[in-house]
């Protein structure tokens, strides 16, 4: 019996790209080479997936509706393996064959769980090249801002911790079936090779959450569980300032901080 698509998945977020010029777009972007080890984050109908199999030698794809991974096993494509699971309880680094080729990720994440998709992600940045994405035009525009921009905010200052974050394009909802309600954007990001020396990152976090928690107060309030005004001034930093104007660099900065601290009063 052959299994035909029923309707995308509302509960599953599903928005299925068929625009072919953006699809073009996107497998360039990629650039995929015969040695790559890809996963794709959601084939769904294959708009990426196909293209990405005549290129590369294994293509391993990440997928959780059943209709879906029961069309993809009825293909016989002899260089796709298909995991069929919550790309939010997957072990990238358990999907690299080979230890010198770190995965290239792709996909069009799910809006609904596309944040919490990119910090699961994170966590094995060590077994990953680079990741490309296509986003909510609103979450791309969040990861790239820079400080003093209305966009700038927690999602900013962690990825931008983690990955060189570089919009590429953005795409209209035309460009989906069916058409979102919103703009679409393709991101690119890069972990980098090494992090700041001397960083607590679970720390760090706890630092940028609180400082965003509300975001129109000034660092004198929303830091002061860490830091007095005076020890702000002598940091070079104003407390009258608020957690948006702070670049990556600075919150870096407090949280060496807070560690050193730390350990003088142990």
């Amino acid at each position: 019996m052959t299994t035909t698509f029923n309707r995308p998945r509302k509960r599953f977020g599903q928005h299925f790209l068929h625009d072919q010029n953006v699809i073009a777009r996107i497998i360039d972007a990629i650039n995929p080479q015969a040695d790559d080890q890809l996963v794709e984050i959601g084939p769904g109908r294959g708009a990426l997936t196909l293209p990405l199999l005549d290129t590369v030698k294994q293509l391993d794809v990440i997928e959780i509706d059943r209709d879906l991974i029961a069309w993809w096993q009825q293909q016989g494509k002899s260089n796709l393996t298909i995991h069929a699971v919550d790309a939010l309880k997957v072990d990238y680094c358990a999907l690299q064959r080979r230890p010198a080729h770190r995965l290239r990720i792709v996909g069009n994440l799910p809006y609904n769980i596309s944040t919490p998709i990119l910090f699961h992600l994170l966590r094995y940045r060590q077994c990953i090249a680079d990741m490309h994405f296509m986003l909510q035009k609103e979450v791309v525009d969040r990861m790239g801002a820079g400080p003093g921009t209305k966009d700038y905010g927690r999602l900013s200052v962690m990825l931008q911790f983690y990955c060189n974050v570089e919009p590429l394009f953005d795409v209209r909802p035309g460009s989906f079936m069916p058409p979102p309600k919103v703009d679409s954007s393709v991101v690119r990001l890069i972990p980098h090779a090494q992090l700041p020396e001397g960083i607590d990152e679970t720390l760090l976090q706890q630092l940028v959450s609180q400082a965003f928690s509300q975001r129109r107060k000034t660092l004198r309030n929303s830091l002061k569980k860490w830091f007095s005004s005076e020890q702000l001034l002598a940091l070079g930093i104003d407390p009258l300032e608020r957690p948006e104007q702070l670049s990556v660099v600075t919150f870096i900065k407090l949280a060496r901080q807070i560690s050193q601290m730390s350990r003088e009063h142990q």
